[in-house]
């Protein structure tokens, strides 16, 4: 009896030794600015999330959506009262709020999508489609004839300056003379609004659409009168497969696997975040340019594209060649392209990048001015 007693105590002793920190139980929360049903931002989100949840052993999650920004500490303090050791905040909004919350709770890690402000037991991250914008302004501009291309955007904070500056940085490469013109809903999750905005600059003049807002509406809007648009976070192709000529597609989960693996592992603690950001693009595959994923652009434009021609280092090529080449050149392990290196005014004629230099994911994250195409009132900007 004695015997069999030792026996199974070292066993038992054996099996706690085997334990690795593989093994450990997380408890992952996530805050959503939206529905997840939006078909866009928040939808990403949570699909990668449920990624996440399947490839994690030990992982378990929960999320709260249709949270106003401004309103998170309150979520917050259900969540870690919950027993959430681990809260993502994926609105650029609930930054301050997420990084009161760092200093109230410690002991939780916290990561916070879009932002750029950090702590000890904080982490920011952002898959960003900057440099897919340019590559979908591209073919914007050899799309249209108006020469004036829409663009419904959600709130002119940082992330949509740089998107719509780069996205008319792609327009004028190809259209030097084309307008970039944005309309404001202020609100990411609005089909009213943005189907009211995407109407009002058709009847403007303007022959493709582009936007930030959390739904399938522009591309809706716009197909019904046969103007070419770019889908935005998730494909939106069966929305409008004979009008959505490409788009961007994020991967969330490429992010959220890494980070929770490293908390759940050890590397990442509440004391040492203070100098993590995730900044992934292309080469990281946390984005992808698309119609849908694996169509980078819909078969049905592809003729106009390769048609379309565009000046670069003195040669004529077509825009379809370019857009593949940068999309090759961007996705690879050490880019040469990136669509803000200077030089490059803004729309006032002020230098904000000078020649040679690359904008630094600092002042991305930061960034206030628009480039030189961008129309329409703008907040914050500076005129000098």
């Amino acid at each position: 009896m004695r015997t069999r007693w030792l026996l199974a105590l070292v066993a038992l002793l054996l099996g706690l030794g085997t334990t690795t920190a593989q093994d450990k139980k997380l408890k992952a929360c996530f805050i959503y600015v939206g529905p997840i049903g939006d078909v866009g931002w928040t939808f990403a989100h949570n699909e990668a999330r449920l990624a996440a949840e399947k490839a994690i052993p030990g992982l378990e999650t929960k999320y709260v959506e249709s949270v106003p920004e401004g309103q998170a500490m309150p979520v917050i303090d259900r969540l870690v009262a919950d027993g959430c050791n681990v809260i993502f905040t994926t609105s650029f909004g609930f930054m301050d709020q997420t990084l009161e919350a760092a200093k109230k709770y410690p002991d939780v890690i916290f990561a916070h999508a879009s932002g750029f402000k950090r702590a000890p037991n904080m982490a920011t991250y952002m898959a960003d489609f900057y440099q897919v914008y340019y590559l979908n302004g591209l073919m914007a501009g050899a799309l249209t004839k108006s020469g004036k291309v829409g663009y419904v955007g959600a709130f002119p904070i940082p992330e949509l300056k740089r998107h719509i500056s780069a996205f008319a940085l792609g327009v004028r490469a190809v259209n030097p003379k084309a307008t970039v013109n944005v309309k404001w809903i202020n609100a990411w999750f609005d089909p009213a609004k943005a189907r009211e905005a995407a109407e009002a600059l058709i009847a403007e003049g303007n022959d493709v659409l582009a936007f930030t807002e959390d739904t399938a509406t522009v591309v809706q809007t716009a197909a019904k009168k046969k103007i070419p648009s770019f889908s935005h976070y998730n494909s939106m192709y069966k929305y409008a497969p004979d009008y959505v000529v490409s788009g961007q597609i994020v991967h969330w989960e490429k992010i959220y696997i890494d980070f929770l693996k490293k908390v759940q592992s050890g590397t990442y603690t509440n004391k040492n975040l203070q100098n993590v950001d995730y900044w992934w693009l292309l080469r990281e595959g946390a984005v992808s340019l698309g119609a849908q994923t694996g169509m980078p652009i819909n078969p049905k434009f592809v003729p106009a594209l390769k048609a379309a021609k565009m000046t670069v280092n003195g040669k004529q090529v077509s825009v379809y060649d370019r857009v593949m080449e940068l999309l090759k050149n961007m996705s690879s392990a050490k880019p040469t392209f990136d669509p803000f290196t200077g030089p490059i005014k803004d729309r006032y004629g002020v230098i904000r990048v000078p020649a040679g230099k690359t904008m630094t994911i600092k002042e991305l994250n930061e960034m206030k001015w628009m480039a030189p195409g961008v129309v329409g009132q703008v907040a914050d900007e500076p005129k000098q």
